[in-house]
């Protein structure tokens, strides 16, 4: 990757924010990630898009990582990448979104909810990440309900 392409994304974050436009920042989003060509920004190319306040938690697990220093190295560290990622859909306004997909890490797909503030400048200053490990419905409530996709 280049530095090129950390730009692009900053500035589809700060185009999304102008707009409140949700298919703009879908779009950053799924080139940070690397949605459509599995190959997502690396740890140093993320680090550029975090301001060096970054604060992530993941409250499942009751962790937070302070700094883009420190999320840098975890990454860094990360034994492997997810297998797959998904985005079923992005909301949110300005500053504030929400992105709702699926990962796989290789033992079965989770559900996720990622929840992103950005500064002015379309830097990402927060990020909280929910997972949910995927579950069978019960028969129950099968009459009420359909199949997500």
């Amino acid at each position: 990757m280049n530095g090129r392409l950390e730009r692009s994304v900053q500035e589809l974050f700060r185009t999304a924010m102008a707009r409140s436009d949700p298919a703009v920042m879908r779009e950053g989003l799924e080139r940070l990630l690397g949605v459509a060509d599995g190959q997502g920004l690396d740890a140093e190319e993320e680090y550029l898009l975090r301001t060096p306040e970054f604060v992530m938690e993941m409250p499942q697990s009751g962790e937070r990582i302070p700094g883009r220093d420190a999320m840098r190295s975890m990454q860094q560290a990360f034994p492997a990448p997810p297998q797959s990622i998904k985005i079923r859909r992005v909301v949110g306004a300005q500053r504030f979104w929400v992105l709702e997909g699926e990962l796989d890490y290789g033992q079965g797909p989770w559900s996720a909810a990622l929840v992103i503030e950005l500064d002015e400048d379309g830097l990402i200053t927060r990020e909280t990440r929910y997972y949910a490990e995927k579950s069978e419905p019960p028969e129950w409530r099968s009459s009420w309900v359909e199949a997500l996709d």
